[in-house]
């Protein structure tokens, strides 16, 4: 193991050990220079998360949370120097976090913050101009063969648990009374979009998180209207089109006659 590698993993490691052959310019102990080198290094991730993860950290209370978010810390040194990307797997770690257990809803809230994150630094795109959607359903026969593109910041999630009012209760003054009204055995699905320079968290149907799944996967209109029937008994398409129209989740339509970029 290189010396640079010792020294990374002394940073991290559970027991607080100081890597052979340090020396300080001064003199100093290096071991006391090193501890607070690695303390510094430790909340710094810890910092890190907790921005990411407001709303967890929220339910669960910041004591709890800044140990929990230790333990992933040490297991997970970032492999990105862009920061904002760093925790990606804490909600698959708090899955399997055994004092976390009694909040099952937690890892997927943790999931949902963690798509607003990606939303907020997806590509720009243009959504569909009125005009290109009225062309389109001026031609009927043409919509179960149309193909949409969507909005680069797109994501969706789909959950056992009260994902979306969840986050929602934390948005607002009485934080406490919103909570009380939420609950969290509900299952709820989220469609995450950045709306000019804001990330926008909408609840959505069974049914449009299946269809948003297969838009993004390239099936036509008419295949995923179908498969998003049969997830969900009461989906609506002209609901859940109108949602993706009006929030500027369109950003291409491609149909039977056009020619694909």
């Amino acid at each position: 193991m290189s010396s640079h590698q010792l020294f990374a993993d002394s940073l991290l490691a559970a027991q607080q050990t100081c890597p052979p052959g340090l020396t300080a310019w001064n003199r100093s102990d290096p071991a006391r220079r090193f501890a607070v080198y690695r303390n510094n290094v430790m909340v710094s991730l810890i910092d890190a998360l907790a921005d990411t993860y407001p709303v967890t950290q929220a339910l669960v209370g910041e004591e709890f949370f800044r140990g929990m978010a230790a333990v992933f810390a040490r297991a997970n040194p970032p492999r990105s120097p862009v920061m904002a990307h760093y925790g990606r797997g804490f909600a698959a770690f708090i899955e399997s976090f055994p004092a976390a257990a009694g909040l099952p809803y937690l890892a997927d809230v943790a999931r949902l913050e963690m798509l607003r994150v990606g939303a907020c630094h997806a590509a720009d795109a243009t959504p569909v101009s009125p005009d290109e959607i009225a062309l389109l359903l001026s031609a009927p026969e043409r919509l179960p063969a149309a193909r949409f593109a969507l909005h680069p910041s797109l994501r969706h999630l789909a959950s056992a648990y009260a994902v979306v009012s969840l986050w929602a209760a934390h948005q607002g003054d009485d934080i406490d009374a919103a909570l009380s009204a939420v609950d969290t055995t509900e299952a709820e699905s989220a469609l995450v979009l950045r709306v000019g320079l804001d990330v926008e968290i909408y609840r959505i149907t069974t049914g449009t998180a299946t269809l948003i799944r297969h838009l993004q996967q390239g099936f036509g209109l008419g295949p995923a209207v179908a498969l998003a029937s049969a997830a969900d008994a009461a989906f609506d398409m002209a609901d859940a089109l109108g949602l993706l129209i009006r929030v500027g989740a369109l950003t291409g339509i491609i149909t039977s006659g056009s020619q694909q970029p």
